[in-house]
């Protein structure tokens, strides 16, 4: 026993897992409350055989006076030792003979020896070690609660102890899983990997298995026998990773799941398309086609990105199940929070809040899963109240490479799968090369999350049969690795000649499944010879079949007005000014800001603040569910929103007055996010798929932070429609202006995103009907940056009332939110009036516009400091200044408008942003094109810059007035070239 016991200190010492050695301890047992503090877990870890010693004479002297969980471990030794191992109970000899040396070394070894073994048992849960012992292996233990391995049997010999541990942690199974700290979820996993005999499969359960087998490998042959020279990202080295997810699939059916959202990056995609979405085989097999025409607008994308909805009968439970793959880029990973965000959504407008009926399964590569940091910022979405999808399966699709990069290059962690840690989600590892054991690791996934509702990690540890690529050379970089596996036996092999051997199945019905599903594919290869067309609308992942008609159109090409009656006005506005709840104290901040909405109400004029109220709450009265997240939204980054009124007698006691407008308004959603910004972004795009009857918001605290979030903007919102034929109407609210505070506070970098926009800027459009709509319908996004309350409440507003979806990008103010001219009317919102593109100048300079010598166009805050500038200089006759409030696309029709009536003025483009970026470099082109370039556009505004802005409050106001000196000197431009 002396290297058990050696073994035992070691835990002592470090604490394996988090936790203390003692079985009873921390995350080894249930949790217990000790009669006295000094006989608790820390103690016993201090003390040593010392403090056991002194718990054990206590037992002796009244098995009442220590806990009872020490009563217990005392009455089983006891009963297990051997005749005069333990001694005769002798309380009176004890209590007289203390200092006897022989009862205290009896006592110790007795006691040491067992907790030895404990010790052993934790050392398997915990590290799957192996451990042979040379002595005391016939010598029998009591074992604790805190195993299953015993089945019934208990005490155990130490050899069949050590065996059944073997077998449980050192197969083709791994399970990390005592670093969480619920002892009911960790004896959960106790029972499910200790218990003997525990994974066992029926013969017709085995067949499914190799069927599913056989239909992965021989798909995967089949693309490579036809096209040998094309990518396409093979499974091959993991192909179980199909049986596998059908498992989890059917074992969620079963417990009443019926839609499963996926996502996964490029490897694998077309065999999880085919066998597990059951997209027709023709439909993936014609796109290998380069003959294939796209007849659908947009760029598409190549097949190994595509994704899929489908509705169909699961086989197995007989149940109706709707799977979703979602397409996703090369970028690995940014798929994550998207597939949460969507599950979130249908989770939400099915009223599943446990996540009985909607779940996801995301699928990673290993070195994605270590590299990519969004990866760590979904983790960190799963137990937010208003994220939570109420548990993940997460399947890594372990290579044991990245392209060319060996792990131990790759990351700095053990495992790939350690990023899950930090969410106590347990991990399964797993060989790809055993089948059996890979389904029973996938049931026990898919009924944890069913039972816990928490994330869940398989780690399928398999290979890549080729490179990165079916064209990639790998022995270029791991020539050792490849030669292993060059000489490795394919799974399918291996399983079927198992079973062939087991009499599961003969070679004959072996031979008969595996020729049925090659019949299935070269039939389904010579009808792909009939399609010409590529039809990307086939692969939609989050089609809306009652927005658009059945070909995917919309249903009109005209948006209504988006202004509000004067009763609903009234009502929102005093509901935004007042607190719904009684005795509900509300911060003296807060209450004054009330009072002030009140008495704009009171003289019909709204701030910043009410339009956005207007906006909100007039959709949730029609049925319209609105979500506004981001960091701070609640209050607001500057204060000035406070959807959520905190009881400042009552702790967590809150209120959304929003929610409180009208009887059966829809749910409105506001909820602040964790500090993130590329996975909430991502999230909230997967939100906004679900449904087209929702307006989904996510606001930037600050415009810049957007940058970080890129990934998400480039390659889901900009191109999402042409890439995937996949129409979204959620909003990004950007906080922009240059207003001193510092080149990391001001500018939402507008120039990166109208350089995205597809608008031709050497192309006037002719549209027949509605101009704006047909503009609208025709642009991937849509750019605002609104400079009054009451147009920003109809932009809302028409993102929700047009016959289609796009993004919408608003920069939103910071200054103006309190800008004493910055309000509008209520008369601005009245019946029939709808967004303004343009506000032309309403002043003295259209009373004679042919005498007007300069128009500046310009937009957002910048307009104030031109009207009080263009004031102060006494030219309202002489200089109109004319606001931009949608930029893209660019209001064509109008401005030519405004362009014609100004007919002797000059035109110049004033903005607070640097030359380089901002508007200038979108909208001169466009101007020029407005205006045939038979006139110049002048540039007011700041010189270009590498930094957005200035980090000097003095530098901040001379750029100011320098500018504005210049946009009112009638003679700047004079004798300069255009």
């Amino acid at each position: 026993m002396s290297q058990l016991r050696a073994l035992a200190a070691v835990l002592r010492g470090a604490g394996v897992g988090g936790s203390q050695w003692l079985p009873w301890c921390g995350g080894g047992g249930p949790a217990r409350r000790w009669v006295e503090p000094r006989r608790g877990c820390s103690s016993a870890a201090t003390h040593g055989s010392s403090y056991v010693e002194q718990m054990y004479l206590a037992w002796l002297e009244d098995h009442k006076s220590v806990h009872e969980s020490w009563d217990t471990f005392f009455h089983n030794i006891q009963a297990s030792s051997p005749s005069g191992e333990a001694g005769e109970r002798r309380p009176s000899a004890l209590l007289q003979g203390r200092a006897l040396s022989h009862s205290a070394d009896t006592t110790r070894k007795v006691v040491e020896d067992h907790l030895a073994v404990h010790s052993l048992i934790r050392a398997y849960q915990v590290l799957h070690t192996h451990l042979t012992h040379a002595s005391d292996l016939d010598r029998s233990f009591q074992l604790p609660p805190t195993t299953f391995i015993g089945g019934g049997d208990n005490p155990l010999p130490l050899k069949e102890i050590v065996r059944r541990l073997e077998i449980s942690y050192c197969g083709h199974i791994g399970v990390e899983f005592m670093f969480i700290n619920n002892v009911d979820q960790c004896q959960w996993i106790r029972q499910k990997i200790e218990t003997p005999g525990i994974m066992q499969f029926s013969n017709a359960e085995k067949r499914t298995l190799l069927a599913r087998l056989i239909r992965s490998t021989r798909f995967e042959d089949f693309l490579a026998r036809k096209w040998s020279s094309e990518k396409r990202f093979g499974l091959e080295g993991c192909e179980v990773l199909i049986p596998a997810l059908k498992t989890m699939i059917d074992t969620s059916s079963a417990a009443g799941i019926d839609n499963v959202i996926m996502g996964m990056p490029h490897r694998g995609r077309l065999n999880v398309l085919a066998n597990v979405i059951r997209k027709d085989l023709d439909q993936i097999f014609c796109q290998f086609d380069s003959k294939l025409e796209a007849a659908d607008e947009g760029s598409g994308d190549v097949k190994y990105h595509l994704g899929l909805y489908h509705e169909r009968i699961n086989r197995e439970t007989d149940k109706n199940i709707t799977l979703s793959l979602m397409a996703n880029p090369s970028h690995l990973e940014a798929v994550d929070p998207v597939v949460q965000g969507k599950a979130k959504a249908e989770q939400f407008y099915r009223g599943d809040t446990q996540g009985k009926k909607v779940m996801c399964i995301s699928i990673h590569g290993d070195a994605a899963f270590a590299g990519q940091g969004v990866v760590y910022e979904t983790f960190h979405l799963s137990e937010l109240p208003s994220y939570t999808t109420h548990g993940t399966i997460h399947v890594v699709v372990n290579n044991q490479i990245g392209f060319t990069t060996d792990p131990r290059v790759a990351r700095s962690s053990p495992y790939p799968t350690d990023v899950a840690r930090v969410v106590n989600a347990p991990i399964f590892h797993v060989n790809a090369d055993d089948p059996e054991a890979v389904m029973y690791v996938c049931r026990l996934a898919a009924e944890w999350r069913s039972t816990f509702n928490k994330d869940v990690v398989v780690d399928l540890v398999c290979y890549r049969r080729f490179g990165h690529n079916e064209m990639d050379e790998p022995m270029f970089t791991q020539p050792l690795m490849y030669k292993q596996i060059r000489r490795q036996q394919r799974v399918l092999r291996k399983y079927s000649d198992r079973l062939i051997a087991e009499g599961v199945v003969t070679l004959q019905e072996f031979e008969e499944e595996v020729a049925k599903y090659d019949k299935i594919c070269e039939e389904a290869y010579k009808s792909s010879k009939d399609e010409k067309i590529s039809q990307i609308r086939h692969w939609l992942d989050s089609p809306w079949p009652d927005f658009f008609t059945a070909e995917g159109e919309p249903r009109s090409m005209n948006c209504v007005p988006t202004g509000l009656n004067e009763e609903v006005l009234q009502h929102i506005g005093q509901a935004a000014s007042s607190v719904p709840l009684e005795d509900f104290k509300v911060h003296p901040g807060v209450s004054r800001i009330l009072r002030g909405r009140a008495e704009l109400v009171k003289s019909r004029q709204m701030d910043w603040a009410l339009g956005e109220y207007m906006a909100f709450g007039s959709l949730l009265k029609d049925g319209v569910h609105v979500r506004l997240s981001g960091q701070d939204v609640e209050r607001g980054t500057f204060s000035h929103r406070h959807h959520v009124l905190h009881d400042q007698g009552v702790d967590k006691r809150m209120c959304v007055p929003m929610n409180h407008l009208w009887a059966n308004q829809a749910p409105y959603t506001v909820c602040n996010s964790s500090l993130s910004e590329y996975g909430v972004l991502g999230f909230e795009l997967g939100f906004a798929m679900a449904s087209p009857n929702a307006l989904i918001l996510w606001e930037a605290q600050f415009g810049d932070f957007h940058n970080t979030a890129q990934c998400i903007i480039d390659q889901f919102i900009s191109p999402g429609q042409a890439k995937w034929v996949r129409h979204n109407g959620i909003v990004l609210l950007l906080p922009h202006g240059m207003e001193g505070m510092g080149p990391e506070h001001s500018s939402a970098r507008p120039e990166r995103f109208l350089q995205m926009s597809k608008d031709d800027p050497d192309h006037f459009p002719e549209f027949n009907g509605d101009f704006e709509v047909q503009q609208l319908y025709d642009c991937n996004w849509i750019v605002v940056n609104c400079s009054n309350p009451a147009n920003y409440c109809h932009v809302l507003r028409r993102q929700i009332l047009l016959p289609f979806r796009k993004p919408l990008i608003i920069f939103t103010p910071k200054s103006l939110l309190r800008h004493p001219d910055a309000r509008s009317s209520f008369d601005e919102l009245a019946d029939g009036t709808k967004f303004k593109r343009v506000i032309p100048d309403e002043g003295l300079a259209t009373q004679n516009p042919d005498q007007v010598k300069r128009v500046i166009f310009c937009t957002g805050k910048v307009y104030y400091e031109l009207a009080r500038e263009r004031r102060q200089h006494k030219l309202e006759r002489d200089i109109a200044i004319i606001r931009l409030e949608q930029i893209s696309p660019f209001p064509f029709d109008l401005v030519r408008a405004e362009v014609e009536k100004y007919t002797n003025a000059e035109l110049v483009w004033c903005q607070e942003e640097h030359k380089n970026m901002g508007y200038y470099d979108y909208v001169r082109p466009r101007l020029l094109t407005v205006v045939a370039d038979r006139k110049p556009v002048w540039y007011v505004g700041r010189d270009p810059a590498a930094a957005p802005a200035t980090g000097s409050k003095f530098t901040h106001l001379n750029e100011l007035k320098r500018f504005m000196d210049t946009a009112f000197d009638l003679r700047a431009f004079h004798g300069n070239d255009a």
